[in-house]
């Protein structure tokens, strides 16, 4: 009987370092994080050319390394993603908008 190993998937673009964006998985040579590329794809929408067009200096295989990360690890990235968005609405009700106060 011959047994197959699953072969781990490597991300040769992405990297951890604790002393780079207190941890969090970016595009290696960078501070841009997995989850920033992930909200901008999976969230606003953006294709892989939009996101190279709004950061230039990354390319398109960094892209799509990083995409292939979140979605191995979207349980977690997205309570991250959660976690964040709920801390964000907190501190809203705690700190009246200044430009909502000016506009009305």
């Amino acid at each position: 009987m011959r047994t197959s190993a699953v072969k781990q998937l490597k991300h040769p673009y992405i990297s951890i370092n604790a002393k780079i964006s207190k941890g969090s998985p970016v595009i290696t040579g960078t501070r841009i994080r997995v989850i920033d590329i992930a909200i901008e794809y999976d969230r606003l929408g953006l294709t892989p050319d939009q996101i190279i067009d709004a950061h230039p200096h990354l390319r398109l295989e960094a892209i799509h390394d990083a995409l292939s990360y979140y979605y191995e690890n979207r349980s977690m990235m997205d309570k991250q993603i959660k976690t964040k968005k709920d801390m964000i609405r907190k501190l809203a009700k705690k700190v009246p908008s200044i430009l909502k106060d000016k506009i009305g």
